[in-house]
């Protein structure tokens, strides 16, 4: 019997996805110093909105992953507002990235490329 999972969404820059693609698409990186939390976001739209108006502009292009994580390690986390109704995501403390990673079922799939030349 396989268990429930819920379909998550994550804007990457070029440097992170170098970092998830070297981990055969299984696993994102540990957080920086400076980065305590990790956000994957409820909706495609809230993602692909931050990989292509901050992510572009900060390093040249962005991505929208797209990956399914067991619910029964979500329901520890509630689902946060940022800012805004429509900016739904999962607040995930650095320290648990690792149990964050085996939870995921599958692969993290690039759903969408922004870019200088791909913006629009």
């Amino acid at each position: 019997m396989s268990q429930a999972t819920v379909t998550l969404w994550r804007p990457v820059g070029p440097k992170e996805l170098e970092l998830i693609e070297a981990s055969g698409m299984r696993e994102f990186p540990p957080r920086l110093p400076d980065q305590p939390i990790f956000y994957p976001v409820l909706t495609e739209a809230y993602a692909t909105q931050i990989a292509r108006d901050w992510n572009v502009p900060a390093s040249g292009s962005g991505f929208v992953t797209r990956f399914d994580v067991l619910k029964s390690f979500l329901d520890r986390y509630r689902v946060e507002h940022a800012r805004s109704r429509a900016h739904l995501e999962y607040w995930i403390p650095a320290e648990d990235l690792a149990d964050f990673t085996w939870a995921i079922v599958g692969q993290i799939q690039v759903t969408a490329t922004f870019g200088k030349e791909t913006a629009g």
